[in-house]
Order: structure tokens, then sequence, then C-alpha cells
């Protein structure tokens, strides 16, 4: 998928954990996770600017997703170091989720391209694709943009409804 179906994709991944911790008070925390999300969420492709990477290769990795989480919780540790708060404990361990689920986003709107993934490399070369939508398909890219904005404005309405 190009950029605007990964953002969709991440809008719609992020929303049900947007949702929880605004629901548990931490609307802040929330808004700035779905930023982060989608902000991360085309980190993959970098691949294309890295001269000896493959494209889809090991960015697009179940291990890469768990690296970017693991180096997204430990820049909110050292961030927070020093901090008298009692949400700090929380916040590590949601940006690992937030840095994950970012990139997971991103390998599962590749996956729906005839292109696919192979997530589990180096272990398995097994490829996945659901060779729904060539990546390149602008209606494809803006109706998953248009879902995630849509999935997200519902989840603001909720949490405004339930809160």
């Amino acid at each position: 998928m190009y950029r605007f179906g990964h953002f969709g994709v991440a809008l719609l991944a992020y929303a049900p954990l947007g949702v929880g911790v605004a629901l548990a008070g931490a609307e802040g925390l929330a808004v700035v996770g779905g930023l982060v999300c989608v902000s991360l969420s085309t980190f993959p492709d970098c691949d294309h600017d890295v001269p000896f990477l493959e494209h889809r290769g090991i960015t697009h990795t179940l291990g890469f997703a768990v690296l970017v989480g693991v180096v997204l919780a430990a820049a909110a540790s050292v961030l927070l170091t020093g901090t008298l708060s009692s949400s700090v404990s929380l916040i590590v361990p949601f940006a690992f989720v937030v840095g994950t689920l970012s990139i997971l986003s991103h390998l599962l709107a590749d996956a729906i391209t005839p292109m696919g993934i192979r997530p589990f490399r180096p272990v398995s070369s097994y490829h996945y694709t659901a060779e729904l939508t060539p990546a390149a398909n602008p209606v494809a890219n803006y109706a998953l943009f248009a879902i995630g904005v849509v999935v997200t404005a519902a989840s603001v309405w909720l949490v405004a409804v339930l809160s």
C-alpha cells in the first residue's frame, strides 16, 4: 500500500487501544499514541532508501515490529526518568504496544497486496498475501484512509458519550 493506505490501517488498528486509554482517563496520552502510531506506520518502507535493504525484507517482519516497540519503550523510559508520576509505569509498556502496533498495521496493509509479506523471516520464508488489491491502487488506498478516519471519528464520539 501507499502512504494514505498505511495511515488508514494504522488509524483502524489503533482505535480500540485509543478508546481504552481515553476511557481510562488519559485522553492526552491516547491522542499522542494515535499520532505516533500513524507517524510510524510508514517506517518499514525506509527500506526504499537504504541501498543494502531489500524492499519488504527485514523491515516487514514481526521481529522488526517488536524491535520498534522496544526502541520506543526505551525512549519513553529515558525521557521519563526522574518523573514522579504513577502513570510513568504504564507509559513505557504503552509505548511498546504503540510502536509494535504501528509496524504491525503496516504489515497488515501490505499483506492485502499481491506482493504480500514474509513476516517470519529469517525463520520462515512463507509468503502471506490476500491478493485483494495492488499497492498502487489509489481507490484502495484512499478507501482504507477513509475507513480509518471514520473509525477514529466514531471512537472519539464513543469516548465523549461514555466519559
